[in-house]
């Protein structure tokens, strides 16, 4: 209301204006008493829906983990511990690292995560995690098949178990970080990481499909000479090569296998891809150097590279970064910004 109004009408139509507004009011409030909503209730019916889902307010939640367990999480969970890499990697990208209290003795990323609590690996510090007393632990499977009794007194003592099992291939990642996302309010973010990776590894697979008509076989050393594995199929390896129209040489195996360094010469790969650089110094030069391999063509041509293991092998979001540096290093043609 304006002064001008005040000065010209005064008190008295001060008055008036308020009884009006009065009327007004009752009016619709009698309406809605009748059964008919006014908009506005609508509409703030509508931004409290909206309010309730963008704060997290998605608990209590059940779910089936990967023991073929029901669990159900009452309250959005303030601390966690995860005694497996791959999961504390999850649990950093799905926005939820500053709940994490106890992480692996063989956590490395993010950064962060050294400075964090160790509570040990397959053999876990249970009166450590006890101490803790996170509201939700990650575990896995081999601790559910081996450990079942410290599990028990963890649920014991409150703390929600949540068994995470491997994970073989980019559909196994992806169910992984929707289960931990679920057990930790986050299936928003997870939405987010799994779109964005599915998005990455199409336009891979596209560009691969439209680019690449002779094909080149791949080696892949998951450990060195003299005890030399490889990774066959039912492994992310295997499933990386194909989505980029590269051979696995190993692809008549399964899973993790060692093959002679004989067999592995007559396989005559055109690239070799190494994945233990983290703890032996050059293995470019220990693979061009070895006896009676002079005339494979990877070695020929020196397209030997060593990639960073974790982002290969370990299931987690960084996978979409393994597919594409392997695409770079393999058809850098094509691939290669």
């Amino acid at each position: 209301m304006s002064f001008e109004f005040l000065k010209k009408w005064g008190l008295l139509g001060l008055v008036l204006f308020v009884a009006m507004s009065i009327i007004v009011g009752c009016g619709t409030v009698e309406q809605n008493e009748q059964g008919e909503p006014a908009e506005n209730e609508e509409e703030i019916a509508e931004t409290d829906d909206a309010v309730e889902e963008e704060t997290g307010d998605q608990f209590p939640v059940t779910f089936v983990d990967d023991a073929d367990r029901e669990i159900t999480i009452e309250s959005e969970p303030e601390t966690v511990v995860s005694i497996q890499p791959s999961n504390t990697e999850i649990t950093f990208a799905l926005g939820q690292g500053d709940k994490v209290v106890g992480v692996s003795d063989f956590d490395n990323y993010p950064p962060e995560v050294l400075e964090i609590e160790k509570v040990g690996g397959q053999d876990m510090n249970a009166e450590l995690i006890l101490t803790l007393l996170p509201d939700v632990a990650l575990v896995t499977d081999y601790h559910y098949s081996t450990h079942a009794d410290i599990l028990e007194q963890y649920e014991e003592a409150g703390i929600n178990v949540v068994v995470v099992g491997s994970a073989t291939s980019f559909d196994d990642v992806y169910e992984k970080i929707n289960m931990i996302a679920t057990a930790l309010g986050a299936q928003e973010q997870a939405s987010a990481i799994i779109a964005d990776m599915q998005e990455r590894h199409d336009a891979l697979k596209t560009l691969a499909e439209e680019s690449i008509t002779d094909k080149k076989k791949v080696w892949v050393e998951v450990s060195p000479s003299p005890d030399i594995f490889t990774t066959g199929q039912g492994t992310f390896m295997h499933e990386m090569l194909e989505s980029i129209q590269a051979i696995n040489a190993a692809e008549d195996h399964e899973g993790w296998v060692s093959l002679t360094e004989e067999e592995i010469v007559q396989l005559n790969p055109d690239v070799i891809i190494t994945t233990y650089g983290y703890y032996v110094e050059n293995p470019k030069d220990e693979v061009l150097s070895r006896d009676g391999w002079a005339e494979v063509p990877a070695v020929k041509e020196e397209q030997v590279f060593d990639v960073d293991n974790d982002t290969v092998v370990r299931p987690g979001p960084r996978l979409i970064e393994g597919v594409e540096t392997l695409a770079e290093l393999i058809y850098p043609e094509v691939f290669k910004k």
